[in-house]
Parts: structure tokens; C-alpha cells; sequence
């Protein structure tokens, strides 16, 4: 069984042992503990896939909540269910938020073009911009 220490995992996720140790304490990861007094975290190939699935999931804008139901998920047998109803609800309505946020930028990067096009139409005929 490959075993990982936190400085490993930290290094291959570029992430910080600070991150992790969090990451642990909101129950996402689970490291058996060895040495004196058990001090030593030793994190498992299954930690080390709930990390991955952990990062991927804040990289796309879910909760610390969204992704622990969804480990959990994925760690369930895959007929149940209410798990993939809750499973689906979560998906579509982080799609939404995901879908408004980008109607949002669409309609920002257009005002910011059509200042740009203002602003260079006025440095092309000299014209000063106003104060």
C-alpha cells in the first residue's frame, strides 16, 4: 500500500501542509498517525485521491460542504438513489451559479471594450480625455 507523507502530498499538489492539515480537520482527509505520541500524519492512496478530487473541486468555486458530500459520493456504492439525486442537484445548481457568473464577465469585458475603443478613438484624434 503507497503511503504519503504531508511534505510529499504538499509538494505534488503545490499546495501548503498548512492546507492539508485543514483540509483534514474539515473531515476531507482522514491520515493514519505513526511515531511517538502519533505526531507523524501517513496519508493513504485513498487520501491522496480525496485531495485531488478536494483541490479540483475548489478550483471549480465549490464549498468545503459540496465537496465532502461529494466524496462521499464517490466513495458510495453508485445504485443509491437519493445520493445521486443530491449528487445531480448540486451539479445543476453549480452550473447556474457558474453560467450567471459568466453572463456577468461577458457584459463586463464588453463595457471594459467599449471604454478601450473610447479612450484610443480619443487618443487617435488627439482629442484630450476628460478630466
Amino acid at each position: 500500500m503507497t503511503q504519503y507523507t504531508i511534505t510529499e502530498l504538499a509538494r505534488e499538489f503545490d499546495v501548503t501542509p498548512r492546507a492539508i492539515r485543514f483540509y483534514e480537520d474539515q473531515g476531507l482527509l482522514a491520515p493514519s498517525r505513526e511515531g511517538a505520541g502519533g505526531l507523524k500524519r501517513v496519508f493513504s492512496g485513498r487520501d491522496r485521491t480525496r485531495l485531488k478530487l478536494t483541490l479540483r473541486g475548489k478550483r471549480l468555486g465549490f464549498t468545503l460542504s459540496e465537496i465532502r458530500d461529494l466524496l462521499d459520493l464517490y466513495e458510495s456504492p453508485t445504485d443509491t438513489l437519493p445520493q445521486l439525486h443530491a449528487f445531480l442537484a448540486t451539479v445543476v445548481r453549480h452550473r447556474e451559479v457558474l453560467e450567471r457568473q459568466r453572463e456577468d464577465l461577458d457584459a463586463t469585458l464588453e463595457d471594459l471594450a467599449q471604454y478601450e475603443a473610447q479612450v484610443r478613438a480619443m487618443l487617435d484624434g488627439g482629442a484630450q480625455p476628460p478630466k
